[in-house]
């Protein structure tokens, strides 16, 4: 027998919809060290971002992990993405992190800068209205472009241009979004830096492509 539940939530986990606001909304069980928010920016559960930037409108659903990144507005950053993971020093005879973060082990009276210098040095930049599925990592010192697409559990390790869809391990261009001039019509408006005002006297127009580029060419 089938029985049939069209919602079953206990009462004490019933979820609220959050409003959002101006200031940014962490959740609080995520760790934001040495880093910016822009405004409307919403910060899931269990994330952490490490000097790094989060521009407006971005959110990050949670179980992600951020450092040493530049990452756009209104980005879309699904569960279990990590950006930008650790390097570690392999040219040395040993690549344990013992070797750089020595006053943890006491082999040392301070831990070696130049190294954590060398992997600040090694940023992510992530364009505006960029989604990152589930699982996604995306390497060191790789850029994403502007309205690009990285499909769940891939692996960035090289570029990817604007308004691709990319895939896989490690991750490769499968297909565009839009034909180029599409593209180059779409960025030259810039729509990402508009205020609030336009934001909403402009917000339907977001809802279909022949639209926007209609009332926004000149923009």
């Amino acid at each position: 027998m089938l029985y049939e539940y069209e919602s079953l939530i206990p009462e004490k986990q019933v979820r609220i919809e959050k409003e959002l606001d101006e200031k940014p909304t962490i959740h609080l069980t995520s760790s934001i060290r040495r880093s910016f928010l822009g405004s409307w920016t919403d910060i899931g559960p269990r994330v952490s971002i490490a000097e790094s930037e989060v521009g407006d409108y971005t959110y990050l659903a949670g179980d992600a992990s951020v450092i040493y990144a530049k990452i756009g507005k209104y980005c879309s950053i699904a569960s279990h993405v990590r950006i930008n993971p650790g390097n570690h020093p392999m040219w040395r005879v040993m690549q344990h992190h013992c070797t750089y973060r020595r006053v943890q082990y006491g082999l040392d009276i301070k831990n070696d800068k130049a190294f954590f210098d060398w992997r600040r040095a090694d940023r992510v930049e992530i364009g505006h209205d960029v989604w990152l599925g589930h699982g996604v990592i995306v390497m060191a010192g790789v850029k994403i472009g502007t309205g690009a697409v990285v499909g769940s559990g891939a692996v960035v390790t090289k570029n990817i241009p604007p308004y691709a869809i990319a895939v896989g391990v490690p991750a490769k261009v499968i297909k565009m979004r839009f034909d180029e001039d599409i593209i180059e019509k779409i960025m030259k408006t810039c729509w990402w830096d508009w205020d609030r005002k336009t934001l909403k006297e402009r917000f339907n127009d977001f809802l279909d492509l022949e639209t926007f580029l209609k009332n926004n060419s000149d923009y």
